[in-house]
């Protein structure tokens, strides 16, 4: 099988590094700096506290006759389209968006082609130790890669994911779940930019409890536009009183892992975040009217 991961950023090295550790032939799509390391030193991982050099081949231009079985599209929300376009007249057959977006499939594959567009959403988060990845996948119990349902091409991917150890599971309705998964991570990420001190985002009491109120108005929102709640966890977490809410998440900010897969993300991309946040509410306010 070939892959090809296009965006060699944090989540497309570490999809890289582990699918390159199964009988999977990989190659990375990159530019600029990041082209040049990857050049210069290969793809570098930590695991099991060692540096590793993933077998990956590294490309920086895609030809239209290049065909892979699936083309992890690992970038920004706010490249997705750019990305996309320069997809679109290659033949590989599959482009899995692994991106935050409001998009549905049908908007997606007005622009690349009809039956191509497999979305999906990472369980990962992590940064770089100078080039080097320190990543790892999310905890099964809190996050594992989601893929949403297509017309069958979904249970290859599944399986592919499954052979490299990543978890990951299909939903039915991935646009409701990146909604619901928005109306989290939104005031999450709002919560880094508001804190005067955004490390210590969790030690300041009133901040967590805006935050945890305005996670649960965003559910009740889109629960009163029909939207279905998904995973069920968000209709766990829309029932929680804020009180309590906002004490879980000053946990997890102050949290090892509220630094890997919170704090790290929302700070490299603010204004990703910022995109995604106007994105939301605009959703919000227009299925209002």
């Amino acid at each position: 099988m070939r892959v090809l991961i296009y965006g060699s950023g944090v989540i497309g090295s570490l999809y890289a590094s582990l699918l390159s550790e199964m009988e999977v032939e990989v190659s990375m799509f990159s530019r600029g700096k990041r082209l040049n390391d990857l050049q210069s030193h290969g793809l570098r991982y930590k695991k099991n506290n060692e540096i590793r050099k993933a077998k990956v081949t590294v490309i920086s231009k895609l030809r239209d006759e290049d065909n892979y079985d699936f083309i992890l599209l690992a970038v920004k929300e706010n490249q997705l389209r750019i990305a996309l376009e320069e997809l679109k007249t290659n033949i590989s057959p599959n482009i899995v968006t692994m991106v935050n977006s409001l998009k549905t499939r049908d908007e997606l594959e007005l622009i690349c082609g009809k039956g191509r567009i497999i979305q999906a959403f990472p369980g990962a988060g992590g940064g770089f130790d100078g080039e080097v990845l320190d990543a790892e996948l999310t905890p099964r119990i809190v996050q594992t890669t989601t893929i949403g349902m297509t017309d069958g091409h979904e249970k290859k991917l599944l399986k592919l994911f499954k052979s490299a150890k990543i978890p990951c599971q299909i939903v039915k309705d991935m646009h409701a779940w990146q909604i619901c998964h928005l109306a989290m991570v939104v005031p999450i990420a709002d919560a880094y930019y508001e804190s005067d001190n955004p490390k210590r985002a969790g030690y300041d009491r009133n901040l967590m409890k805006n935050t945890a109120n305005q996670i649960k108005r965003n559910l009740s929102e889109l629960r009163s536009k029909q939207v279905e709640l998904t995973p069920t966890k968000m209709k766990v977490i829309r029932l929680i009183p804020t009180s309590i809410l906002g004490a879980v998440l000053g946990f997890v900010f102050r949290s090892s892992f509220g630094d890997k897969f919170m704090y790290r993300h929302s700070m490299k991309a603010p204004d990703e975040m910022r995109i995604l946040h106007d994105k939301f509410y605009s959703y919000i306010e227009c299925n209002e009217k």
